[in-house]
């Protein structure tokens, strides 16, 4: 057990009270592998699922599904629709098979130590319901968000990163303004709403050099 002062008041000589985590790609390892793996053995160009997703990112299958708008069956149709105008077919049932990662013990440690210092802390992360894994798995995931204050889920809340309300609704919760807040994602389109709201925001990609990079703004040895 550590021995770091457990009080929230620790933060102020930083002027920070709260660290928020994106889950996929942050906690766990980035589902962007898996679809380097599909592409590779299906003949498709390198990146091609990613930029499937990041054409038209606020109204596409993908972000109708993380906002619960549409059911699966029906993403899996309109993401293969998607796909196919762009030059190739890919079921979306295919892209949601590929979206569980591995837990990156290193940031669950990091986690551990940063509530023991006495951060607020919250999970932002854009799902989908009705997500499907092994008991044992399910356990463990399970036990992970159990370690935050609050978890915001897009499929939840009816919103999703990168739409600002997002991060209002995590800092509501958790009684802080966004210049208070930093914030962990592996994507670059939703660090960029929270960085013109006043967070400190770390992109990762590797995640000791996130993890480095979030020691030096807390000043807190996570290592």
């Amino acid at each position: 057990m550590s021995d770091a002062p457990t009080s929230p008041n620790q933060s102020t000589a930083v002027g920070l009270k709260a660290v928020l985590w994106d889950f996929g790609g942050v906690i766990l390892s980035s589902p962007f592998e898996a679809f380097n793996s599909y592409e590779r053995r299906h003949g498709l160009p390198p990146d091609f699922i990613r930029g499937v997703n990041a054409t038209n990112p606020l109204t596409n299958a993908w972000a109708q599904l993380e906002r619960s708008d549409i059911s699966p069956a029906t993403f899996d149709t309109e993401f293969a629709d998607e796909s196919e105008a762009l030059g190739h077919r890919v079921p979306g049932a295919d892209v949601l098979a590929l979206l569980s990662g591995q837990v990156r013990p290193e940031m669950v440690r990091a986690l551990d130590r940063v509530i023991e210092a006495g951060y607020r802390t919250a999970c932002l992360t854009n799902n989908v319901s009705g997500e499907h894994s092994s008991a044992e798995r399910a356990e463990t995931i399970r036990a992970i968000m159990a370690r935050f204050e609050h978890v915001v889920e897009s499929s939840k809340v009816g919103c999703r990163k990168p739409e600002p309300r997002f991060y209002e609704i995590a800092c509501e919760l958790l009684g802080v303004t966004p210049h208070e807040c930093v914030f962990l994602d592996d994507l670059g389109i939703n660090l960029k709403p929270a960085a013109a709201m006043g967070m400190r925001t770390i992109k990762v990609l590797d995640p000791a050099d996130a993890l480095a990079s979030l020691s030096a703004i807390l000043d807190l040895q996570l290592a």
